[in-house]
């Protein structure tokens, strides 16, 4: 289905870019750091917030509810709905919102910019370890935001005075985490893991299907480890995140990074799986040497640390 508005109408190309959040308070945020004029346009299932930036930018914004599931079907209507005459696609998909920081190197109240965007808990438990779905032979487990696109948003909110700014990976879960226990493991398993969340990977993962550049920023509202409800500071995230917004300089964005550009997303053809044997239940795919894969879900290397604001 393709939802074309009777007013608008053609001409000159103009960027085009999908914010995806996941819940009205995170859409409102967005909204009020876009600025400018926002009218409803109507979806498959739902609706989403389309504005004219002052930029020239046309700016949709879309709560598509909570995890990685909600948020690719979202992504991938939007895309779908509202993309089809020649030259009327998305250029650029952004997943967005707040989310929990990793100690030390994303306090409450840090801007985080993706330089990676991973499925942290996509895969399986064997007795050797966890095994994420790259090493199980079925797909991708991370998508790796263009390095231009990463760099322009930083200097960018750098230039506007963001406070705190972190870069590094932002790891999509289905189960946030609750205990210091499991903040150890995710961040020995992504020693450059810097904030957790539940969208991205399935907002990247739709967009890279259809051939669409994505990125991811968060704004850091509570820290990972033991669910303390009192330490959460949502208000605080949410002015975080549309300050953020309000200091982005949209058309440039997809000018950098065209989706057929060597940095674009693509999607991972997934490798045919290997039969599990009876005294395997779990099927590791071989290695290029025939020895079975490693469990790590990411290549060791020391924990980078992240950016702040005004310090180069």
């Amino acid at each position: 289905m393709t939802v074309r508005l009777p007013d608008e109408q053609s001409g000159p190309a103009r960027a085009r870019l999908l914010v995806v959040v996941a819940v009205p308070a995170e859409a409102g945020a967005v909204l009020r750091g876009l600025g400018g004029t926002a009218r409803r346009v109507p979806l498959p299932g739902g609706a989403l917030d389309r504005v004219a930036h002052p930029s020239g930018a046309t700016v949709d914004v879309l709560a598509g509810g909570v995890g990685p599931g909600a948020a690719a079907a979202a992504a991938a209507t939007a895309i779908t709905a509202l993309s089809a005459p020649a030259g009327d696609r998305y250029d650029l998909v952004v997943s967005a919102g707040i989310a929990g920081g990793f100690a030390p190197g994303a306090p409450v109240g840090t801007t985080v910019v993706a330089e990676a965007i991973v499925a942290a808990d996509l895969g399986a438990e064997t007795p050797e370890g966890f095994a994420d779905v790259t090493e199980l032979g079925f797909g991708t487990v991370r998508h790796t935001p263009a390095p231009t696109t990463v760099a322009l948003v930083a200097e960018a909110l750098r230039a506007a005075g963001v406070d705190t700014l972190a870069t590094g990976a932002v790891l999509t879960v289905s189960t946030v985490t609750g205990s210091a226990g499991r903040a150890a493991t995710l961040t020995a398993r992504h020693p450059d893991a810097v904030a957790e969340a539940m969208e991205g990977f399935g907002v990247a993962e739709a967009a890279a299907r259809h051939g669409v550049p994505a990125f991811e920023l968060r704004t850091v509202s509570n820290p990972v480890g033991p669910r303390d409800r009192s330490a959460w500071r949502i208000g605080e995230a949410l002015g975080a995140l549309e300050r953020a917004f309000a200091a982005l300089p949209w058309p440039a964005l997809p000018v950098l990074d065209p989706p057929n550009a060597p940095n674009a997303q693509t999607p991972t053809p997934p490798n045919p799986p290997t039969p599990p044997t009876p005294s395997d239940p779990v099927a590791t795919g071989p290695r290029a040497d025939g020895q079975p894969q490693s469990h790590r879900a990411d290549p060791p290397g020391p924990r980078r640390a992240p950016k702040e604001a005004g310090r180069g």
